[in-house]
């Protein structure tokens, strides 16, 4: 008889390219230590000034190097300060204007390049896009070369057509992206229903458009009230924005104060920039600075 050999069995061989795998996406999740150390780098670089700034406001003594202890005394100073406030209020006037003006001529011309269908529309809305990668000193030197051309004393009210003009291109691109997600068969039922035009804009496209236009406004209040160079080359000698008091006391020497208004300047910006994009999802749409913000 023939004996039979005893079967063996073999372990099945390990899934080797499952672990490979597994490795590689471990790996490529790891983040680089030079690319951690360059990001913090930069980071410290862009706001240690800043950090500094804001703690020496809140020094106790004259000093731009000891720091000695917290107080509000520079903030004090600054309310008591009849020059610093009366540029305050021009530099918040200024802004008020210059948001109006812009948010109702760019929204104007917004719904005009969405609607219009013709080739100078086109080139039009080409055109809207210059100022946003032209120097803003560039700008600024056109504008005050302009008024001097036409005879016009520089003045506040310089200030605020620049500013105007300066300002209208942002409100454009960012109101155009939502007038082109507008649905325009909505104005014609509302023309059909016995609404004229004017009624059918007033009363269908303005309130979808409303939590853009409320975001463009706060980006563009904030971008005009901390703006300095165009607002340097279009004012007059009194009185002046607050931006320009500002560099005219620092060309004499830093002072605690101007730690305290710089601070405080931050801190409306800041304020303001994020009401701006909250203000979209707020209405519970998209749209406003979608498109500045990339979401």
């Amino acid at each position: 008889m023939t004996q039979l050999s005893p079967t063996t069995t073999t372990a099945p061989a390990p899934d080797r390219p499952v672990e490979r795998t597994r490795t590689r996406r471990g790996r490529a999740g790891r983040r680089p230590r030079v690319l951690v150390a360059v990001t913090a780098l930069f980071f410290a670089l862009l706001y240690l000034p800043i950090a500094v700034v804001t703690l020496f406001s809140f020094n106790s003594q004259k000093s731009l190097t000891v720091f000695d202890g917290f107080s509000l005394r520079w903030y004090r100073a600054f309310v008591h300060d009849d020059v610093l406030i009366s540029s305050l209020g021009t530099s918040l006037r200024i802004s008020l204007v210059a948001t109006a003006g812009s948010v109702v001529l760019g929204g104007a011309l917004a719904l005009g390049l969405v609607r219009s269908r013709t080739r100078l529309g086109s080139l039009a809305g080409l055109i809207m896009l210059v100022p946003l990668i032209t120097p803003e000193i560039v700008t600024g030197v056109a504008s005050m070369l302009l008024f001097k051309g036409l005879g016009v004393t520089l003045s506040t009210g310089t200030v605020m057509l620049s500013e105007i003009t300066f300002s209208l291109s942002y409100v454009t691109v960012i109101l155009r992206s939502r007038v082109a997600a507008l649905n325009p068969e909505v104005e014609e039922a509302a023309m059909d229903l016995g609404a004229t035009r004017w009624q059918a804009v007033r009363l269908v496209t303005l309130p979808a458009l409303l939590p853009a236009v409320l975001a463009s406004a706060v980006l563009i209040f904030a971008l005009v009230f901390d703006d300095f160079v165009l607002a340097y080359f279009t004012t007059g000698v009194d009185p002046q924005p607050l931006s320009v008091r500002i560099y005219s006391a620092i060309r004499f020497g830093v002072q605690p104060t101007i730690n305290a208004v710089g601070t405080l300047m931050l801190a409306g910006s800041i304020g303001l920039i994020a009401l701006a994009l909250f203000i979209p999802r707020l209405f519970g749409r998209r749209g406003g600075l979608d498109i500045l913000s990339g979401s």
